[in-house]
């Protein structure tokens, strides 16, 4: 999910390259899974859940942690529209403890609000929903070379929902932007990664994407959507399983000693759809049971 590019030229480009994202090739696996179809079946079975104790016996050690059974004060609640062409405004209300569980409701509404949080014009939305960003930063750098992100989600049906678990730091992109998980809430079987950097504010230089396609509905159960963050590659896992590695791109690498924060949000429309009917839009409920992050040497 592209943080915030308001000229024609990076909006066209967005659109190209949400148009052309093309499909992952299995590029091996953490628990010995050969073939798609052992894939499928060890995804299918849902409600996964990652134990810290096997990634701690790894050598790795816990930095963060939020299991959502008391408030949100370890995030910063976004107010505000949005970039992206997103039909949805930002308010605490679409954001609800439940359980254990962070509930993000889009609802559709009508309300009127700040365009963007650092922009107090008001626009009017016809959807509204939740955005937080961490106040803890992430950073693959020299002192922890290795990091690693891990959300459990369910995430939203619905034609128009753009469910989000990513990272990005200020100014956009200088600082970089990896997306470890979005959707399209009409294409439950399969979700996207990406990453983006860029020297200029508000242009990016690189864009490297992909397609995980599980052939199992993602939005009827738990799963855990994993990033390993290093200098020289991105890796994707879901449910324990690695299914992509990045290593492509030109600015990989400028990626490494970069801060960033973490973003849980469930966008409605945007550029992420190519002709999408509003009048079709349904709206959608993400569920997140935990965020964590490691690092290791």
């Amino acid at each position: 999910m592209i943080h915030c590019a308001e000229n024609d030229q990076v909006k066209q480009m967005k659109k190209i390259l949400y148009a052309i994202t093309g499909i992952v090739l299995l590029m091996g696996c953490a628990k010995q899974v050969s073939t798609v179809d052992e894939l499928f079946a060890t995804v299918s079975k849902g409600n996964y859940n990652r134990e810290d104790s096997v990634l701690i016996k790894a050598g790795w050690t816990k930095i963060f942690e939020d299991s959502f059974d008391s408030d949100l004060s370890k995030w910063d609640i976004w107010t505000g529209g949005a970039c992206n062409n997103e039909l949805q405004f930002y308010q605490s209300g679409n954001l609800q403890l439940s359980k254990g569980v962070l509930v993000i409701q889009a609802k559709k509404e009508t309300v009127t609000g700040r365009t963007l949080p650092a922009n107090p014009a008001l626009s009017s939305y016809e959807f509204s929903s939740g955005r937080i960003e961490s106040k803890c930063k992430i950073s693959a750098n020299s002192e922890t070379p290795k990091v690693r992100i891990l959300a459990r989600i369910q995430m939203p049906s619905g034609y128009g929902m753009w469910p989000a678990f990513w990272s990005y730091g200020h100014p956009w992109p200088t600082q970089g932007e990896i997306d470890f998980f979005e959707a399209r809430g009409n294409e439950p079987d399969k979700y996207f990664t990406s990453y983006y950097f860029g020297t200029t504010t508000q242009l990016f230089k690189d864009d490297v994407s992909a397609t995980i396609s599980t052939g199992v509905d993602l939005s009827k159960a738990y799963h855990v959507y994993e990033v390993e963050w290093t200098e020289t590659a991105i890796t994707s896992y879901i449910d324990g399983i690695k299914v992509e590695t990045k290593t492509a791109g030109t600015h990989l690498k400028d990626l490494f000693g970069k801060t960033q924060n973490i973003v849980l949000n469930l966008a409605v429309g945007g550029d992420f759809f190519v002709g999408l009917d509003k009048a079709k839009i349904e709206p959608g409920t993400m569920y997140v049971d935990w965020v964590k992050v490691f690092t290791s040497k």
